[in-house]
């Protein structure tokens, strides 16, 4: 049995290039032009895994689906901490 006492390490690859932020843009810019709330979709499609919240509107469905979902989220997190200035 694991010990719960102590803290877990989870190691990000940092992505050199902008793949994911490149992705997120195109996926969020379809579902605009489709009439979807771009952030309730991606965030269901980050909560549940099914890619049907994606519209297949300019490749955006294929384009999510070649990133994983935790990296996804990471890149969302770090833009939002260096928009906030939280960074050191």
């Amino acid at each position: 049995m694991a010990n719960t006492s102590d803290t877990q390490f989870f190691k990000v690859d940092v992505d050199n290039g902008n793949g994911v932020k490149i992705v997120l843009s195109t996926v969020y810019e379809a579902l605009s032009e489709k009439g979807y709330n771009p952030v309730n979709q991606i965030v269901g499609y980050i909560m549940s895994g099914d890619p049907t919240y994606i519209t297949s509107h300019n490749s955006a469905r294929s384009l999510i689906m070649k990133v994983e979902r935790d990296e996804l989220v990471e890149e969302m997190l770090r833009s939002y901490i260096k928009n906030n200035h939280w960074e050191d």
